[in-house]
């Protein structure tokens, strides 16, 4: 493909208004950025060279959704449909998301949790055509002219991952890319970041996964893992090139290991716009619900007693957001930890025992639990009962450890418990929201990190990350924002709470539904985009000629005019 086969025209706001094609007949219908397939117009067919090439009849686009639909519905399985939406993707972005948009609810699992782990774990036999982009130590030294080989002008997001903690099944190697390719498509769904404008990117660094080193067909570098200082300093050769070739790009860390990504996440604080989702995004998102069941219960966030099982990166970027929280309401940095625990395989986090740097701040001196006598004792039971927990988050991955003692166990410290049972996909569940609802007589306050389906009529909110991230990254790109602040999270934690419902607040629903992606995340930008303001990291947004001046009603301005919205665009023959 010509290099110079486009070029995008965009409006004062950054948003593309036409696409200028140099390229000619089949060279415009194989990219998939310039395809329309049946609904280029005769006009664009004469121009473009591509009378003769297509049967005469014009298809809308609305009406090429509704074919693509049939299609999609009609797929045996999930991994079918998730191959169908992928090849319609790499054939026609723009109907893709049109496709996707039109019934977002239904998509969203096909295209990200639960069926994209699938795609990981299948993603050497199912390569069909190449998406992003793949560091490896045969090329890592190359990665600035790699990257130049993008118009990287055009780049904004970026999300990269070491394929190492993919979802609940590990490492995954190369497959990992999968995981990249899906939660841009969400930023494309929720901020209508534009697909040209999305970068997915392996670092592969090997894989200690026995069963793709023994496959003959594994498209990744075969070696195991990288290692300490060698590892560290491939990720510092590509974190150094990024920044030169794309600096102006948001930079999202997926699906890192424990403490990588904690390392990652705290080393690249200053030098990239970066941020990790799976502890900043998690936390958000949890500590969303956590504000809503507040509203609810017409309590103080800094009532409550909180409880996270799963000290992983997810678990403590809850534990982290949560203490965002209550410095913000008042208590300081050790009042704030007094009332937060984090239990891991070995029970609660203690200070006589070792374990990974990034636990230690939410780690108990084991003498101030006196009902902590011996490790026998150290269980979530025990934890509940005696500390008074009226929050119970679960991150651990472990299905079906919040049985109904424990539950009832935490109905008895308040009237209206709190209970998130977060791991995913499904089957990883801590408990199901039909039991816990019944356990406690409907009067438990439930959100899931997978969707489920509704208990008496009541619809599950669902601690989704996609309401978080999208609408951060476009606060950070509409704001100029220089670098990512903690703040931000809380920012956008309260940015979703303010948008469930009043009907949903009498229903104890706690997050918004998924079909207001859209709105939520426009809300989530303004609100990270003012938090930039106060915090003076907001600056000067490449991306658009129409500046903010620190002004909130522009800045909702610049978030809404700069959404692409799955339409076909002119193209301008030149």
């Amino acid at each position: 493909m010509p290099e110079n086969l486009y070029q995008f025209e965009y409006d004062e706001f950054g948003n593309t208004k036409a696409i200028k094609v140099t390229g000619r007949g089949m060279a415009v219908m194989a990219n998939n950025f310039t395809s329309k397939g049946t609904s280029f117009s005769e006009a664009e067919r004469r121009e473009l060279h591509l009378s003769g090439l297509l049967p005469p009849a014009e298809r809308s686009l609305q009406s090429q959704v509704q074919n693509s639909l049939s299609i999609f519905y009609n797929k045996a399985s999930d991994i079918e449909k998730f191959i169908y939406v992928r090849s319609l993707y790499d054939r026609n972005a723009t109907l893709a998301h049109a496709l996707i948009a039109k019934d977002l609810e239904h998509l969203m699992p096909i295209i990200y949790t639960p069926t994209v782990g699938i795609a990981c774990q299948k993603y050497s036999s199912m390569f069909r055509k190449a998406n992003g982009l793949h560091f490896y130590p045969g090329n890592i030294d190359q990665a600035e002219e790699i990257l130049l080989q993008y118009d990287t002008s055009d780049i904004r997001v970026a999300v990269v991952t070491d394929n190492q903690g993919i979802l609940g099944i590990g490492d995954q190697g190369a497959g990992g890319i999968a995981i990249c390719l899906g939660k841009l498509m969400l930023y494309t769904q929720g901020a209508g970041i534009a697909p040209w404008h999305c970068l997915p990117i392996s670092l592969d660094v090997g894989t200690n996964n026995k069963q793709l080193l023994d496959d003959p067909d594994y498209l990744g570098w075969r070696h195991h893992r990288l290692e300490g200082d060698d590892y560290i300093n491939f990720v510092q050769r590509f974190a150094k090139a990024f920044k030169k070739v794309c600096p102006n790009a948001l930079c999202q860390w997926e699906d890192f290991s424990k403490q990588n990504a904690f390392a990652i996440r705290d080393a690249y604080l200053h030098d990239l716009i970066s941020f990790n989702d799976d502890i900043q995004g998690t936390g958000a998102i949890t500590l969303a619900a956590i504000l809503t069941a507040m509203k609810i219960k017409k309590e103080l966030l800094r009532d409550q007693i909180f409880l996270v099982h799963g000290a992983g990166a997810g678990g403590v970027g809850v534990a982290e957001q949560i203490e965002a929280a209550l410095l913000a309401e008042g208590l300081n940095e050790k009042e704030a930890r007094a009332r937060i625990f984090a239990l891991d395989s070995r029970g609660i986090l203690t200070t006589d025992r070792r374990m990974e740097p990034y636990k230690v701040k939410f780690a108990k001196d084991h003498q101030s639990l006196p009902w902590l006598k011996n490790k026998e004792d150290n269980t979530l039971l025990n934890a509940v009962i005696n500390e008074k927990i009226t929050v119970l988050i679960g991150t651990s991955g472990q299905a079906g450890c919040f049985t109904e003692e424990v539950v009832k166990a935490a109905m008895a410290n308040t009237d209206r418990p709190i209970i998130l049972p977060l791991s995913n996909p499904t089957p990883y569940a801590e408990a199901l929201p039909e039991d816990i609802s019944r356990w406690t007589e409907g009067k438990a306050l439930i959100a899931t990190g997978s969707p489920f389906s509704p208990v008496n009529g009541v619809r599950i909110g669902q601690c989704n990350n996609v309401f978080i991230f999208p609408g951060v990254g476009l606060g950070i790109l509409a704001s100029g924002s220089r670098e990512v602040l903690p703040s931000f999270f809380t920012a956008a934690a309260r940015a979703v709470t303010d948008m469930v419902s009043p009907e949903d607040l009498e229903k104890g629903v706690l997050t918004p539904p998924v079909s207001e992606l859209r709105k939520v995340c426009k809300q989530v930008a303004v609100q990270v985009g003012i938090r930039a303001m106060t915090d003076k990291v907001s600056g000067l947004c490449v991306f658009n000629k129409f500046q903010h001046d620190n002004d909130p009603s522009r800045l909702a301005t610049i978030v809404e005019k700069m959404q692409w919205q799955p339409h076909y665009l002119p193209l301008i023959a030149q």
